[in-house]
């Protein structure tokens, strides 16, 4: 049987809690969050990205989260309130999706940076 990227979209929707720019705010301003921008490191060059988050695009997203990848980024922990946005909400959705299959348990899709940035959000600008 195979899955449609509808499918994939209503799951990953239903297993990742979506927040506002305001209950995102709240989270960041707490200890041990870590906020994930997966959209392509061109995206962000162009628009930045949420202040103090990290790049990580979404085909590297479970090398870098896998404490066992060689790629592993030291940020990703599991006991982390992880925080995923990209360009409209559907990457994060299914970024966060993946990180909960993994075991990361508080995971939350922001969804589009420019509702973000619309919202008075603090923004790391390119060069």
């Amino acid at each position: 049987m195979t899955t449609s990227v509808k499918q994939l979209m209503e799951a990953a929707n239903a297993a990742v809690s979506k927040i506002t720019p305001v209950q995102a705010r709240d989270m960041i301003g707490k200890a041990n969050t870590l906020v994930v921008d997966v959209r392509d490191a061109n995206e962000v060059a162009n628009t930045g990205k949420i202040a103090g988050a990290t790049n990580v695009s979404r085909g590297m997203l479970e090398f870098r989260a896998d404490p066992e990848s060689p790629y592993h980024d030291k940020a990703f922990a599991k006991d982390k309130t992880v925080i995923l946005y990209c360009a409209s909400g559907g990457r994060s959705a299914l970024a966060g999706k993946a990180l909960k299959d993994m075991g990361y348990d508080k995971v939350f899709n922001l969804g589009a940076f420019k509702d973000w940035a619309e919202s008075g959000g603090a923004v790391d600008r390119p060069a």
